[in-house]
């Protein structure tokens, strides 16, 4: 990557900056697969403004890469050019109004559905079974259990690459399957999301059923970034990798999970290289074997 100093560049360009600014900051921290190199320069909002002023200063040809929980990222071992934004706890909030909930994009979705069981609210269990955070859930339309982001979605509120604030209806949002169509240089910030009343009985049985469902299917005490690959039309990821031979499969120290064949795992020493190549290799099995194409889920970021 390049030598020069982009967090003391940016210090400089905004004196009031009152977010954490770190230069060569190591990101495998950051992610569950715990791989990957550090970030040109790694910025870590106190606010929306904060954010906005700041992206306001990063110069055009300075690319702008946000990052939420890592659970399901790749960061590749060369490190992230540019600025890389990571929303934390000024972005974390959960109020809860009547059958409405506020949520920032940095609360986790799991917290978002404690609190919608909490207050007896309908339609949010299968957050339950999503790791990762909300800002995270609105790219990719994130479900699971029947439920997706598009069933409860009122608006979402972001800022845009040159600091301007945008806010989404659910229309706007162009919602399919584990896609949205807004522009990926707007960072969400915060979301407005609506469930129904509910019987908290019955709320909870279903949360339970979400949990129990993840626990018994997929290898949550593992190195691992969720889901691999998206569904192709009237298929399972899991059935066509299965089926291609890849359970089990390795590169390195990474590999295709035992347990559920749409999940790779970081054995221990694994190195972003190798998760993203056994995830190449199996795409290649699935497209020989069945003449299907998968589409990588993971998001990948960086240089190899």
């Amino acid at each position: 990557m390049t030598t020069r100093d982009l967090a003391g560049d940016l210090r400089r360009a905004v004196p009031g900056l009152r977010g954490a600014l770190v230069g060569a900051a190591p990101l495998a921290p950051f992610t569950w697969f715990k791989t990957g190199g550090s970030a040109e320069a790694l910025f870590t909002p106190a606010d929306q403004d904060d954010l906005a002023t700041v992206l306001a200063a990063v110069p055009r040809e300075i690319p702008v890469t946000v990052i939420g929980l890592g659970s399901n990222l790749i960061v590749r071992d060369g490190g992230v050019p540019g600025l890389v934004v990571r929303l934390g706890k000024g972005f974390s909030e959960i109020h809860v109004d009547g059958t409405h909930i506020r949520a920032g994009a940095a609360a986790p979705d799991v917290k978002v559905a404690r609190a919608a069981a909490d207050a007896e609210i309908d339609g949010f269990a299968f957050l339950r079974g999503i790791p990762g955070s909300i800002g995270g859930a609105l790219p990719t339309n994130a479900g699971a259990h029947g439920g997706d982001m598009a069933a409860i979605l009122v608006e979402a509120h972001g800022v845009d690459r040159s600091g301007g604030p945008r806010t989404y209806s659910r229309d706007d949002m162009g919602f399919s399957y584990r896609h949205c169509a807004v522009s990926p240089d707007v960072i969400f910030t915060h979301v407005l999301l609506q469930g129904r009343h509910g019987d908290a009985e019955a709320i909870q049985a279903e949360m339970n059923k979400v949990t129990a469902a993840r626990e018994a299917s997929q290898p949550i005490r593992e190195k691992t970034g969720g889901s691999t690959f998206a569904n192709p039309p009237g298929h399972s990821a899991w059935k066509l990798i299965d089926q291609a031979g890849c359970r089990g499969l390795t590169r390195g120290d990474a590999q295709v999970s035992p347990m559920h064949t749409n999940f790779l795992i970081n054995r221990g020493a694994a190195t972003s290289a190798d998760i993203e190549g056994l995830g190449e290799e199996v795409r290649r099995r699935v497209r020989e074997t069945s003449g299907i194409e998968l589409r990588w889920e993971i998001r990948r970021i960086g240089i190899a």
